[in-house]
Formats: structure tokens, C-alpha cells, sequence
């Protein structure tokens, strides 16, 4: 039998992300956040999750995409890493896929050199790629 994955989806200026629903705690909307004084442009801010203060990564920024239009409400994507719960700032939900670990492959060489580090690869789906999303390094933007 095939090995199988459970991939939660979303779109982030018209491109279609996963990630593992293993990362994933929930998915919420648009939530008011706090600037951060001096902090990468990638941060959108703090949002208040139930008491837990959370940052706010935006997705568009980390992956070097234009600005969210002002009148487009980010969703939330709420994930665990191994240190933290972090929220992704994308555009629209998509489903949990069930993909096949043979339809994947790594990222292609036509990525820039700023997104080639955050995608572990592609799933080919009927019609469209899945861009597959290593979110411990969209977390991890202290090298930048």
C-alpha cells in the first residue's frame, strides 16, 4: 500500500500551498493584530488567541509576493513547531488533500532564492501542483 499523507491546503497570491495537518492546531479569520515596533516586514503582528499571545507571519512577505491588497482580510493558519505556535497570514483556505508519496518531488530549479529554502517540494495533483511548505523554516526568519 502507498504511504499517504493528510495535507492541509491553502492559496497565497493565487499559488497553492500545504502543509501537514500534523502542524496544523486551527484555522481561524481575520483577527486584529498589534505592530511590532522593529520588526521584519515578514511579521504582520501579535494576535490574542484565546489569552495566548501569538505572532503573525505574513505569508506573502515570507515568500517575497506582492502585498495583500488592503481590502483582502488575511486567514489565519494556526501552527505548532517545536518551539512555538506561530499564525500564517494567507489569502483563502483550501481542503485536507490526501496525497501519495509517490506524486512528489523536490522543489524545481525555477525558484527563487528566497522561496526554494521554505518549500520541502511539489505533489503533482489532476490539473495543479502542491507546493509543499517547510513551515520550521517560514518560522524561522532570523536569518534574513
Amino acid at each position: 500500500m502507498p504511504e499517504k499523507h493528510l495535507i492541509c491546503t491553502f492559496f497565497v497570491d493565487q499559488l497553492f500551498f500545504g502543509i501537514g495537518v500534523e502542524k496544523v492546531q486551527e484555522i481561524i479569520r481575520y483577527q486584529e493584530m498589534t505592530r511590532v515596533p522593529l520588526a521584519p516586514p515578514v511579521v504582520g503582528g501579535l494576535i490574542n488567541l484565546r489569552g495566548e499571545i501569538v505572532m503573525a507571519i505574513d505569508l506573502r512577505r515570507r515568500l517575497d509576493l506582492c502585498d495583500r491588497p488592503v481590502e483582502q482580510l488575511p486567514l489565519n493558519v494556526i501552527v505548532r513547531t517545536n518551539d512555538e505556535t506561530v499564525s500564517l497570514l494567507v489569502d483563502d483556505i483550501g481542503d485536507v488533500l490526501e496525497v501519495f508519496k509517490a506524486d512528489f518531488e523536490t522543489p524545481p530549479d525555477t525558484f527563487t532564492s528566497t522561496i526554494r529554502p521554505l518549500i520541502k517540494g511539489a505533489y503533482k495533483l489532476q490539473g495543479e501542483l502542491l507546493l509543499f511548505l517547510d513551515v520550521d523554516k517560514v518560522v524561522d526568519f532570523s536569518s534574513q
